[in-house]
């Protein structure tokens, strides 16, 4: 077995999408709440890892995006060279983009590096 094969995980995740399925209850406002606390990116200057807990909460239209899809989805980030501000605009972007929910707003909460700590807060309603 090679040192270099791609195991089970890292295949799932980058082979992962954000998936949907159909609302239940369409017509009802509720909301959704997702507290993903292990988000990793790098520093698009540096290289450096960043860490964040993600807040998402959205009120869902006609589609509610599957968890473990999510879960992938969130996990492949850990190696993008990216900012704070750009990965939590694109979470947005691409939770919008797949199942256009009502209201969504997304928080990173980056943990302090070099004495600075990171909230972005973006928000999008239909």
């Amino acid at each position: 077995m090679s040192t270099q094969e791609i195991k089970y995980g890292e295949r799932a995740i980058e082979e992962g999408k954000l998936i949907t399925f159909a609302n239940p209850r369409v017509g009802r406002r509720y909301t959704i709440e997702l507290i993903l606390p292990e988000f990793t990116c790098k520093c698009p200057f540096s290289g450096y890892p960043d860490f964040a807990t993600i807040y998402i909460s959205y009120i869902p239209d006609q589609l509610i995006v599957e968890l473990k899809s999510i879960k992938l989805y969130i996990n492949s980030y850990r190696d993008r060279h990216i900012s704070h501000e750009e990965s939590t605009n694109l979470i947005l972007d691409d939770f919008v983009a797949i199942c256009e929910p009502l209201f969504i707003k997304v928080k990173a909460d980056f943990s302090p590096r070099g004495n600075v700590r990171t909230l972005v807060e973006v928000i999008k309603e239909k």
